[in-house]
């Protein structure tokens, strides 16, 4: 993610804030108007509710006091009868406190809720994109390649002789090896590259607006630093790629990764060890 998305994302998060505050002055008003007798307790909690599921704890905290601020100032300015002056001071801290627990509440449900999201398109071992959000993403770029024209590139990666290392060293080894290609392929991609393990000891790179030519700087970049992780590992494999840059857009995810697939498997009946560059043209 780069300065101008983290600067997007931070100034919808304010705009959100600001009409959450709109969003509470304006239920301040109408609860001023209706007078002290109708019950508005509901709609004070709406702002509060959607500013923190929406945007973050911290954001909730703020509008929350400043609901119970509104609710205080409504009170008062509609002349509601109090026994003694303190009273709305009391109601209001625990208005204010009824608010807080909502927003702990609801963004340790967010958070739960997203930590579950991630699990399902994560694979358990390694960290990376599991084979069916790859291909779901994957499906997401050949649809805005429909829409843009941007080339992307997809890469195929085969370990080859890995039932070696499970043979020798045992698979605490083997999982070992998995885990090191994926933290490699994502020290020498970018963020928004997608690294994905389909299964077994293959994996997918998905590179979003990608050509031949970066394609080639990216890929050589992550081999170098694959065949690193091997010497210091001193593990017996190597590593055939298979890379295809779509100038464009397959007809499916399914047929895309075929595509990749075969290029990989013409790395492996040439001697494997190797990347192979293809294009897509349609």
């Amino acid at each position: 993610m780069n300065i101008q998305e983290i600067l997007e994302g931070q100034g919808k998060r304010y705009h959100l804030l600001a009409a959450g505050f709109i969003f509470t002055g304006v239920i301040g008003v109408v609860d001023y108007l209706t007078g002290y007798e109708i019950a508005f307790s509901l709609f004070y909690v709406l702002p509060v509710a959607l500013v923190t599921w929406i945007t973050n704890r911290n954001l909730g905290i703020l509008t929350s006091l400043a609901g119970a601020i509104i609710w205080f100032l409504a009170d008062v300015v509609s002349g509601h009868p109090y026994a003694h002056p303190l009273i709305p001071a009391w109601n209001t801290l625990i208005r204010l406190g009824f608010f807080l627990i909502i927003t702990f509440l609801l963004s340790a449900l967010r958070k739960a809720t997203e930590h579950q999201r991630e699990l399902a398109h994560t694979d358990n071992l390694t960290g990376a994109v599991n084979s069916r959000f790859f291909y779901d993403l994957a499906q997401m770029e050949i649809d805005r390649f429909g829409r843009y024209g941007h080339p992307f590139t997809v890469a195929y990666i085969d370990l080859d002789n890995f039932k070696q290392v499970n043979d020798l060293h045992g698979h605490i080894a083997g999982d070992e090896v998995l885990r090191a290609v994926v933290n490699s392929a994502r020290k020498h991609l970018r963020n928004s590259d997608v690294v994905a393990r389909l299964g077994g000891d293959e994996f997918a790179f998905l590179l979003p607006e990608t050509d031949e030519e970066s394609a080639r700087v990216a890929l050589s970049k992550v081999y170098d630093g694959l065949m690193e992780e091997v010497r210091l590992g001193n593990w017996p494999i190597s590593f055939s790629i298979g890379v295809l840059t779509c100038n464009a857009a397959p007809r499916s995810a399914k047929e895309l990764v075929k595509m990749a697939d075969d290029v990989m498997y013409s790395v492996k009946h040439g001697g494997k060890n190797a990347v192979k560059y293809s294009i897509y043209a349609g």
